[in-house]
């Protein structure tokens, strides 16, 4: 087995746990994170850059819209589409997983230099 394997499952334990009071997983994380790099998106162009059915998508979003984390509206040119976008209470959502999962990050790698951080970050 890689030496990166158990490290990489204690690490995502770690954030599993770090994630678990604000209410958000992995999956949430990265498609709050993706309207926030790219800006408003269709559900279709969400599910297509999540490698995800848009099915499964729906569900994802009506979890996200429920917390308010995201925004739906119909597209003004074409009725049939969604649009996604990222509101303001999912952009401080956000920000706070961030701060925490750099907290875990801290504490997995804080036998290493800055340096070391640098160098194993630029491997990965």
């Amino acid at each position: 087995m890689p030496l990166i394997e158990p490290l990489a499952r204690v690490g995502r334990r770690a954030s599993d746990i770090t994630l678990e009071p604000g209410g958000l997983r992995p999956r949430h994380l990265i498609a709050l994170k993706l309207l926030s790099d790219r800006g408003p998106a269709s559900q279709q162009a969400l599910a297509d850059s999540l490698s995800l059915d848009p099915s499964n998508v729906v569900g994802l979003l009506n979890e996200l819209e429920g917390r308010q984390l995201i925004t739906r509206r119909r597209d003004s040119l074409d009725r049939r589409r969604h649009i996604v976008e990222l509101s303001p209470r999912g952009e401080k959502a956000l920000c706070r997983a961030f701060v925490r999962l750099q907290l875990v990050d801290d504490e997995l790698l804080s036998a290493l230099s800055v340096r070391e951080r640098a160098t194993l970050y630029d491997l990965l």
